[in-house]
């Protein structure tokens, strides 16, 4: 009979739940910098552009890893798409009953709403920048192509998305900026003859 075999399932289970514990507490604490960073909203994107661009000096340096920078282009080219869409699609909008995008300047102001919000475009963008940087450490991505094709293909793809995502934007009448409401000023009355024809 095996007696110690009991033992080790219980320290599996407490190594285990050692781990678990470790990295949710890692998870908050990375949560909590996530937060505090919310309102730094120009020192978020300094950081990003930093990240940005010890990946393109890596890249520049390496003279390789373009399919890896192709990847990050075209996951680039979908966060850039989601933050320029609407919350809900006004094409799915009129098939259910929620409130619809302002089309006339007397409807009620409602501000853009994006699918993608400011904080977790950057968010998500700084992660792929990350990985993409850590992947240019193993010889394995660096797959030899010829970059010019991968970038006109990239071109290609950019310029018919933007293309689609503009009509969408013209026939459904949005722009996916909020520049606050709209403030009309009334113009003032000129004096009419019946207030000066009642004085001598």
């Amino acid at each position: 009979m095996n007696m110690g075999g009991g033992a080790g399932l219980a320290d599996d289970g407490t190594t285990s739940s050692a781990v678990t514990q470790f990295s949710h507490a890692m998870w908050r604490r990375y949560q909590h910098l996530l937060d505090k960073s919310t309102p730094l909203v120009l020192y978020r994107w300094i950081f990003l552009a930093a990240i940005a661009l010890i990946f393109a000096l890596r890249i520049y340096v390496v003279q390789g890893f373009y399919i890896i920078t192709y990847g990050l282009g075209i996951y680039i080219l979908q966060l850039l798409i989601a933050f320029l869409s609407p919350q809900v699609d006004p094409e799915i909008q009129g098939l259910t009953d929620g409130p619809a995008l302002p089309t006339r300047g007397s409807d009620e102001f409602r501000p853009f709403v994006r699918r993608l919000p400011n904080l977790s475009s950057g968010h998500s963008l700084t992660k792929a920048f990350c990985v993409a940087l850590v992947l240019t450490f193993f010889s394995a991505f660096d797959v030899p192509v010829f970059w010019p094709i991968l970038l006109f293909y990239w071109l290609v793809l950019f310029i018919s998305t933007m293309k689609r995502q503009i009509m969408h934007m013209v026939k459904y009448k949005y722009v996916p900026f909020t520049l606050g409401k709209q403030r009309y000023h009334k113009k003032k009355a000129a004096p009419t003859d019946e207030t000066n024809s009642g004085r001598p």
